[in-house]
């Protein structure tokens, strides 16, 4: 690990402010209790989509290549993940035309699953960003020679908790383990995934996978994975969130993810709650560099205190977040503190100067 100890994506930290700051003890949102969890189903919402029903089980075991390995460069896993996964289809594609066409800066944080999916498609490829999966899901898509991107919660060396991107390759029921490429972790090729080990580590990111597929699988996807659409991915991925909550209410990850899909189908008073509960059980300091429904659903609220908190918790870190100077604009324009909002978001450009949500906003400020 230490040959490679560079390429890590992000700075470390000592443990002594390693948590997303709680909620304040005057927040609005109402606590809740083990035994109760917030959420009740939504009789108006459509059913939950079943994905892949009626299809057979997948085959005992699967493996896609050749798969040419990329070592990421520094803050690179992005990149470096959705090269590797353009090699299985056949594309020689760099490290460095990924990194041209996904960052401004080499310090960007944070690459989104969404512009994995815009590189893919510039490169005449398929690919979706979607969540709620699981493994019988994974399993098919590999079966099917569709390689998958996995966004999961990583600690490298046992150092502070960070998102990470890897691509899995192929699974063995036999040993019950996918086989994953990393463009950190040592020996980097066929690295063991034992089934629930992933699981745990793949549910901080509310189980996002991005499928890379020739545009002909397009059905193949859909069959195996269910709709792309927002809304029946996220209602079935609150409906795993919201068993897990019941099953383990004290996992400050279900319950984030519980606020991600609430935020996703407009339910922000709920999914406020959520993210309160998520805070008060501790999520690890990096977290809000990859994920922002709590700054969304907080907005949409009007909760702006809890906004900036958690903005300018995020920047002490480090300054090269461009959501994080976003949202912080965006609290302080509703708190009609004009210039500071747009200051806000000229360091989010800054930042990130293809970051079209600062643009807009920045618009909207009166002269």
């Amino acid at each position: 690990m230490d040959a490679i100890s560079s390429r890590i994506r992000g700075s470390f930290r000592s443990a002594e402010a390693s948590y997303v700051p709680p909620p304040s003890s005057r927040t609005p949102s109402k606590m809740v209790n083990e035994a109760n969890p917030p959420v009740e189903p939504n009789r108006d919402a459509p059913e939950v989509e079943v994905p892949g029903a009626g299809l057979p089980p997948p085959p005992p075991s699967a493996r896609i290549g050749p798969v040419t390995h990329v070592w990421q460069t520094w803050n690179n896993c992005g990149p470096a993940t959705v090269t590797m996964a353009l090699s299985t289809l056949g594309r020689a594609e760099s490290q460095a035309a990924a990194v041209n066409f996904l960052k401004t800066s080499k310090d960007d944080k944070n690459v989104d699953p969404s512009e994995l999916v815009s590189y893919a498609r510039a490169r005449g490829l398929n690919a979706d960003w979607r969540v709620g999966g699981d493994l019988v899901i994974l399993k098919r898509l590999l079966a099917e020679s569709i390689p998958v991107i996995v966004e999961v919660g990583f600690n490298p060396d046992g150092k502070d908790w960070m998102g990470h991107y890897r691509l899995l390759v192929g699974y063995d029921d036999g040993t019950a383990r996918f086989t994953a490429y990393d463009s950190y972790l040592a020996p980097g090729v066929n690295v063991p995934q034992p089934y629930d080990k992933f699981d745990r580590d793949w549910r901080a990111f509310n189980r996002t996978f991005i499928p890379i597929f020739r545009p002909a699988q397009a059905d193949v996807v859909v069959a195996i994975a269910g709709s792309a659409d927002t809304e029946p991915q996220h209602l079935r991925a609150l409906a795993i969130a919201s068993r897990e909550v019941a099953e383990n209410p004290k996992d400050a990850f279900v319950w984030f993810n519980q606020g991600m899909s609430l935020t996703s189908l407009g339910r922000t008073a709920e999914a406020a709650e959520s993210f309160d509960q998520a805070r008060l059980l501790k999520l690890p300091w990096r977290m809000l560099w990859y994920q922002f429904g709590p700054f969304d659903a907080y907005l949409a609220e009007g909760r702006l205190n809890d906004v900036l908190t958690l903005a300018n918790a995020n920047l002490s870190q480090t300054s090269d977040l461009e959501e994080s100077h976003f949202f912080k604009g965006r609290a302080l324009q509703e708190s009609g503190r004009f210039a500071e909002a747009r200051a806000s978001y000229l360091r989010a450009l800054a930042a990130n100067s293809r970051y079209v949500p600062a643009y807009h906003y920045l618009s909207t400020l009166p002269n």
